[in-house]
C-alpha cells in the first residue's frame, strides 16, 4: 500500500448514542462542535476523547474470524476506510470534509466495561486499533466525506 493511500480515506459511517456503554447508531450526517465533539453523542464533551475513530479494515479482521458487525458496535463515532491508523502519531491532525479538523490525542484505550463483542468472542479491536481525538475546527460531516491526515 502506498503512502498516499494510507493518508487519505473516507468516512463510511457516522455513529452516535444518547447513552454511554451502548452501541452507537449510524446517522447520515452530524455536526461536530469545536472543543466538544458530535452533537447528540453521549461521549461529546471537554477533554481528550471527544471523537473516536476506527478503521473499517480493523472491523473486517474481526468479521473474518467471527461474524458480521454493524457500524457503531465498538462505540466508534467515525468508521473510516483507506487510512492506516497504525502509522499515525498523537498530535497529528485529520481534516474531514470541508472544515472539520481533529487532533489525535490517544491511540487505543483501556476498556473498563467489556463490550458485547468482547463478551461474545473474548476480543475487541477498539482498545488496540481505535484512536481518539479532540476537535480543533468544527463543522458538518457526512457519510462519504473524504478525510486526509495532515
Amino acid at each position: 500500500m502506498d503512502t498516499l493511500k494510507k493518508t487519505k480515506g473516507k468516512i463510511v459511517a457516522i455513529c452516535i448514542s444518547e447513552r454511554k456503554h451502548t452501541k452507537k447508531n449510524p446517522v447520515e450526517k452530524c455536526f461536530i462542535k469545536k472543543d466538544f465533539g458530535l452533537e447528540g453523542d453521549s461521549h461529546a464533551g471537554f477533554g481528550d476523547r471527544q471523537v473516536s475513530l476506527l478503521a473499517r479494515e480493523s472491523v473486517r479482521k474481526m468479521e473474518r474470524e467471527y461474524f458480521k458487525l454493524a457500524p457503531g458496535v465498538f462505540g466508534e463515532n467515525l468508521l473510516t476506510e483507506g487510512v492506516d491508523f497504525s502509522v499515525l502519531r498523537v498530535g497529528q491532525k485529520i481534516h474531514i470534509g470541508k472544515s472539520v479538523v481533529l487532533e489525535i490525542t490517544i491511540k487505543g484505550k483501556v476498556c473498563t466495561t467489556p463490550c458485547s463483542i468482547y463478551k461474545s468472542v473474548g476480543f475487541c479491536v477498539m482498545p488496540t486499533e481505535g484512536i481518539f481525538t479532540k476537535v480543533i475546527e468544527g463543522g458538518e460531516v457526512k457519510k462519504g466525506d473524504f478525510l486526509e491526515i495532515l
